[in-house]
């Protein structure tokens, strides 16, 4: 089926599963058809590695029976399928429902009839491809030229995903999502060791927008510094070990709230449902609102309306209007990510925070822009204000247990900080904590010029596996006594 089929075409397709799925005995229902394209260009040791191209297209239908749901999707976007994939769903539904379970219900929200498009000034997939080749390939062949690197590695990553919901309520939204990145890395290997730097971050940055996001980032013109820091690690001194002041730069603090909030305030892991991919939460729902998470500098929201951030959209998959909601305010734990469904059991208006992994995929809930609100700081305030501690930047690693309580994290590079300077480079620097602990001893926050909407594309939930696109603001952040150089 062609991406630009008549908007008219693909709602019918969706009614149609809804109907389906009405007619065998659902509750309620709504389906989602997507046509999502994807390109991944790599390049490692300025030659070309892979060009990936890949499309794909059908609609999925969920149904409500009593206490559970059903879901099937099918690639044949035809009425009949259509009809056939609602019929199933409501099935699966029927089946699940013979498990005793209290009737599910959802919480309201306003019927819309609405479409949204990313803003972006330059269509990535307009583009020629021997600009983005060339782009990748430029800034290998640079990295790979300074001695020492071992191995340059280089990509750009662009999606453009069409959706049409349809609800049994009376929802009829179009959505157009274009979502753009790219990332480097260069490998120096030494006698003993093998050191790494990467730019912007460990995982490549992706935003919502379109191949400016690319120009802005200047993947060849950042070649030769992250080719020499990474050289220059073989050569630095370890990392001091202790309890001493860390200070993250914002896109390891981005890593951080992922992992030690971002998960933990999703509703469906605090109340059970789901427990794939690291567990649970520590957090218990009649502890909301009087949890103390962090210090008082710590104001999470996630908002799913900020310009550029790779978890900003109009709606989310159950119709849902995209909002900011408060998740912990001046350190105490306020609010929940939640769908319609845990929303409601929760006793809580929901979030616009359920989306699927293209239309195969039963919606769940999922992290929008969770981030740490900027404080009144600077980078170089916070160093100067600092006796003795390590700079760390660029995630290399983590563990984290399945309460989302303790962690372990390390980065590629560090910079240590004595009597208010910083000083040398250190290596393989490392730090742990326990979530609310670690999140207490927050004294001091950069401010907005500092602050930068960091996205992860690449974070997994739910069996089976989903791959969700999450967005992460923060600014550098200093945390006190934090027990640093703990080995693996």
């Amino acid at each position: 089926m062609a991406r630009d089929a008549a908007g008219d075409e693909m709602f019918d397709y969706a009614r149609a599963a809804v109907e389906g799925a009405l007619a065998a005995g659902a509750t309620y229902a709504d389906a989602r058809v997507v046509i999502r394209r994807e390109e991944v260009i790599a390049a490692q040791n300025g030659e070309v590695e892979s060009v990936t191209r890949a499309e794909d297209a059908g609609v999925g239908v969920r149904a409500l029976i009593g206490s559970s749901w059903g879901f099937a999707s099918t690639s044949d976007l035809t009425d009949r399928a259509a009809r056939r994939a609602g019929d199933e769903a409501t099935a699966t539904a029927k089946a699940s429902a013979l498990v005793p379970g209290s009737g599910l219900e959802l919480a309201d929200v306003e019927v819309a009839q609405d479409s949204y498009q990313t803003p972006h000034r330059e269509d990535p997939f307009g583009v020629g491809l021997d600009e983005k080749v060339e782009t990748v390939v430029s800034a290998t062949r640079t990295m790979s030229a300074v001695d020492g690197v071992a191995v340059s590695t280089a990509k750009l990553m662009f999606w453009d995903t069409d959706k049409w919901f349809v609800s049994s309520q009376g929802h009829r939204i179009r959505q157009h999502i274009v979502e753009s990145g790219c990332g480097m890395d260069a490998t120096a290997v030494g006698e003993h060791e093998t050191q790494r730097r990467s730019y912007p971050q460990s995982f490549g940055h992706v935003g919502t927008g379109g191949y400016e996001i690319v120009r802005g980032f200047d993947l060849p013109g950042n070649a030769q510094r992250v080719a020499e820091e990474a050289v220059q690690l073989l050569s630095a001194a370890p990392c001091p070990s202790g309890e001493l002041d860390v200070i993250l730069e914002s896109s390891q603090l981005a890593l951080q709230i992922h992992e030690s909030v971002g998960h933990a305030v999703e509703l469906d892991r605090i109340l059970g449902w789901e427990a794939a991919f690291a567990g649970t939460s520590f957090l218990e729902l009649d502890q909301l609102g009087d949890l103390r998470y962090g210090s008082e500098l710590m104001n999470i929201t996630a908002d799913a309306t900020i310009p550029g951030a790779l978890s900003t959209f109009g709606y989310d998959d159950e119709g849902t209007p995209a909002q900011a909601v408060d998740i912990v305010r001046d350190g105490r734990w306020v609010g929940v990510l939640s769908g319609r469904d845990s929303a409601h059991l929760a006793g809580l208006p929901p979030g616009g925070m359920v989306r699927g992994d293209g239309f195969n995929r039963l919606p769940m809930v999922r992290m929008t822009n969770v981030g740490l609100e900027p404080g009144d700081s600077s980078m170089e305030e916070i160093i100067a204000a600092t006796e003795h501690g390590v700079v760390m930047e660029t995630n290399r690693s983590w563990s984290i247990d399945d309460r989302r309580l303790n962690f372990q994290f390390g980065c590629e590079l560090g910079w240590e900080v004595v009597d208010g300077t910083r000083t040398r480079m250190v290596k393989n620097p490392t730090y742990t904590g326990i979530t609310p602990r670690f999140w207490a001893s927050m004294d001091m926050l950069a401010g907005g010029d500092e602050w930068f909407p960091w996205g992860v594309p690449n974070c997994g939930k739910g069996q089976p596996m989903q791959v969700g696109h999450t967005g992460h603001p923060a600014a550098p952040a200093r945390f006190k006594a934090v027990r640093v150089g703990v080995k693996a």
